[in-house]
């Protein structure tokens, strides 16, 4: 099955004043939607839309993977375990927030920053807090034993996975006879031999995934 969710469809937010647009493909904060809470360990997907100087003050996570996909511009990046870093467009962060951790997030350039910011569940509750970057233009960005991630750039067959996610950063794409455009995402299930077709310059992210760790994956 495929379900298709279109980019304006996502629950708005952030804060006009402060120079933050957010926009969430799930429920998220005040936006509490019950039948869209997750997908797989899929729990968040949120575009970020900074202003220069603009930014999220220190806050708290723990008991999650955050994955971030810096789309355009300069996210700066420091949290309570010592990393401080600036991740640039087409780079990827893993902040493995463990038992828990503290950060702060800004724009750091001149212009416009955007990101793709998505949280799953982790495979293996707790521990001490993990931090990376991926840098270059041929890498997986993130695997763990239950979801990996993958970026594209032209067509490409999608995963045999119970759960696949994919979404379009650039472009526009075709899984079967839906066609996606950018802020569009897909969710895949019981999908097998299924192809994304691209016919122009495009960038979309695909999440294969199994069930939830507490579902026994």
């Amino acid at each position: 099955m495929i379900d298709v969710r279109r980019g304006g469809e996502r629950y708005g937010g952030g804060d006009a004043a402060a120079g933050i647009e957010s926009l969430h493909a799930f429920s998220f904060g005040s936006h509490y939607d019950p039948g869209n809470l997750r997908f797989g360990p899929l729990m968040a997907c949120n575009e970020e839309r900074l202003a220069p100087g603009a930014g999220f003050a220190e806050h708290p996570h723990g008991g999650v993977e955050i994955v971030t996909w810096v789309i355009e511009g300069e996210l700066a990046h420091r949290d309570s375990a010592g990393h401080e870093t600036v991740v640039r467009a087409g780079e990827v962060q893993l902040l493995s927030a463990g038992d828990g951790v503290r950060h702060v997030e800004r724009n750091a350039g001149a212009g416009p920053l955007r990101f793709l910011q998505m949280w799953l569940e982790p495979a293996t509750a707790g521990g001490a807090p993990r931090y990376g970057v991926e840098r270059g233009t041929r890498f997986v960005p993130f695997r763990q034993p239950h979801a990996a991630l993958s970026v594209a750039r032209g067509p490409a067959e999608l995963p045999a996975a119970p759960f696949v996610y994919v979404h379009v950063v650039r472009g526009t794409v075709r899984i079967g006879d839906a066609a996606l455009g950018e802020g569009d995402a897909a969710r895949v299930t019981g999908g097998r031999g299924l192809a994304v077709a691209a016919a122009e310059p495009v960038e979309y992210l695909v999440w294969a995934m199994g069930p939830p760790p507490r579902d026994g994956f």
